[in-house]
């Protein structure tokens, strides 16, 4: 084999190596947690057992308090445990509501505040005195009249009466 074949594998070897975590720690459960970020704040600093920049710690075997609540409790702890699910799922929901409410109140806004960008350069267009012409129908250029120009002086300030809050 030549030497750029044996070099090339080598490479290609090494760079599918597979990634280690940089975190691991115990959840409340009692299981290990492998993760490239931190844990969540509310882990006590007892239950990490590997971070950036020290070696991982030998694992201590799991406390009582540790273990697996289906071990140790019975039939009230599956109860408490589809509670605290349930409650999980409802706040969850009760999030992706608000969160979908709050998209739709920022488009309304940013609408808005296009419409009245809009309404106010129109109006400042209509009260310029400048001549305004439209296309009609049939794509011919036609200017608007006086009492056409107050009509539409008159809707674009409710819209901006509207829209510009």
């Amino acid at each position: 084999m030549k030497p750029i074949h044996i070099l090339l594998a080598l490479t290609c070897c090494l760079s599918l190596a597979p990634a280690t975590a940089q975190w691991a720690w115990r959840n409340s459960t009692g299981g290990m947690v492998f993760s490239d970020r931190p844990p969540p704040p509310d882990v006590p600093a007892r239950n990490i057992v590997k971070q950036p920049g020290r070696s991982a710690e030998p694992s201590e075997p799991a406390t009582a308090a540790q273990a697996p609540a289906s071990a140790a409790s019975g039939p009230t702890s599956a109860a408490t445990r589809a509670e605290s699910d349930a409650q999980k799922k409802a706040d969850a929901e009760k999030a992706t509501e608000t969160a979908k409410q709050k998209a739709e109140a920022d488009k309304l806004a940013k609408t808005r505040a296009e419409n009245c960008a809009r309404a106010v350069q129109a109006k400042a267009t209509y009260e310029s005195g400048v001549r305004v012409a439209r296309a009609n129908a049939q794509g011919q250029r036609e200017f608007v009249g006086d009492a056409e120009r107050a009509a539409e002086l008159k809707r674009i300030q409710g819209v901006i009466a509207t829209d510009c809050k």
